[in-house]
């Protein structure tokens, strides 16, 4: 078992019972026992003072991939509501559920949020487990991680799909590590070998330079976090149902490490919001300066999009951080990208390869941007982007 007693060293406090989020522990005659309802997910280990509870960590010939099914994408919540990165991932894990034969569920964590639920099945899942508790109405490390992992542990998912965000990069690699599972990281691309009907998850690695293409032959489950705005979400069929399994978990504040005093709003969001942005207009080291970013400002004011950047002109200093498109900054898939003076280098690229329409503007005929774009301009972005701005001010009216 994943998690042993050292009777000797236990002193019956009750600590491992009061975290455990399953009931899965008991006191009897002064000597903490697992019952029927534990689920290994190594909660007590943390809380114990005093060594008696150890997690031996899963070895890859202690899993059995036959005892392992079905895809599961795990639910990241904004403002009550389901993120768009999660309704991605249910559109992706739909494709590779379909492709194995087998269901899509969505866990799904947090505090009255059974609403929910409808969402996730309209988005393609069949199921959805649903854990419910006032502690995990806000995100935090320790309590998701421990009903995460009981979860996998006692329902053996083949694959899980994170978001590559804040959350999921915290979340899954604590839960990987616990069930032994392989985790490959920013995938922006995913499928089934047909042949071993594994999990082929495709990053970036070198810097960008190559495609990995990465797969977990034995320790399972086979864990990925995906970055936004890779994947597509379904069309939404609202009268899909899914099964719900509302699972009975039981928090106890007390034993949480963290609190959280207070939300702040992030004043990037506020700034610039590149993953919502329909329309992107992007500058790079063709500008020659900040001070030329006001016509991709212009630009963007007229068509009513987001402003974009290159990494070189936010490592040049000419536009704040939160503006880069690329595999080190947001990951884009707007209907209309414009890329004013921007080479095209594939840690761009592979930020906004995924835009459905893009228009490049560029003086290198050779520029690697070409290859991706859907429209090339060969000419000087210090002639066309304001004639562009001019014409289309004068079509909408402006």
């Amino acid at each position: 078992m994943p998690v042993r007693i050292i009777a000797e060293n236990c002193t019956g406090c009750k600590l491992c019972v009061q975290a455990c989020p399953y009931d899965g522990m008991d006191i009897v005659e002064g000597k903490a026992q697992f019952n029927d309802n534990c689920t290994m997910c190594g909660a007590c280990v943390s809380s114990c003072k005093f060594e008696a509870l150890v997690l031996d960590l899963p070895k890859k010939e202690d899993h059995d991939p036959t005892q392992f099914s079905g895809v599961w994408v795990i639910a990241e919540r904004h403002d009550n509501t389901l993120a768009s990165v999660t309704l991605e991932l249910l559109g992706e894990g739909r494709k590779l559920a379909d492709e194995l034969g087998t269901d899509l569920s969505l866990a799904l964590l947090g505090d009255e949020v059974a609403e929910l639920a409808q969402t996730a099945a309209a988005y393609g899942a069949d199921r959805v487990y649903l854990a419910q508790d006032p502690v995990l109405n806000d995100y935090r490390t320790a309590p998701y991680a421990d009903v995460m992992t009981g979860l996998i542990n006692e329902h053996k998912p083949e694959i899980v799909l994170v978001g590559a965000t804040s959350m999921g990069r915290d979340l899954a690699s604590r839960i990987a590590v616990r069930v032994g599972a392989g985790l490959t990281a920013d995938c922006t691309g995913l499928h089934i070998d047909p042949d071993t009907k594994l999990l082929v998850q495709t990053r970036p690695a070198f810097g960008g330079n190559i495609m990995a293409r990465i797969m977990c032959r034995f320790a399972r489950p086979q864990m990925a976090t995906v970055r936004p705005r890779v994947m597509k979400k379904l069309e939404p069929d609202l009268g899909r149902q899914a099964e719900v399994v509302e699972i009975p978990v039981h928090l106890n504040e007390r034993s949480i490490a963290t609190k959280i005093v207070e939300v702040i709003a992030s004043n990037e969001g506020q700034q610039v919001n590149l993953q919502d942005a329909d329309i992107i207009v992007s500058g790079g080291r063709g500008l020659r300066g900040p001070e030329n970013f006001a016509l991709i400002r212009e630009l963007a004011e007229v068509v009513g999009g987001a402003v974009g950047a290159s990494r070189a002109t936010v490592d040049a200093g000419w536009i704040p951080a939160y503006h880069q498109v690329g595999q080190t900054g947001k990951t884009v898939q707007p209907k209309l990208y414009i890329a004013c003076g921007i080479s095209g280098a594939v840690q761009h690229v592979a930020g906004m390869g995924s835009s459905d329409v893009i228009v490049a503007i560029n003086t290198d005929p050779e520029a690697p941007i070409f290859k991706v774009a859907t429209y090339g301009i060969v000419d000087d972005l210090f002639k066309v982007v304001p004639a562009l701005t001019q014409k289309l001010k004068q079509a909408l009216g402006k």
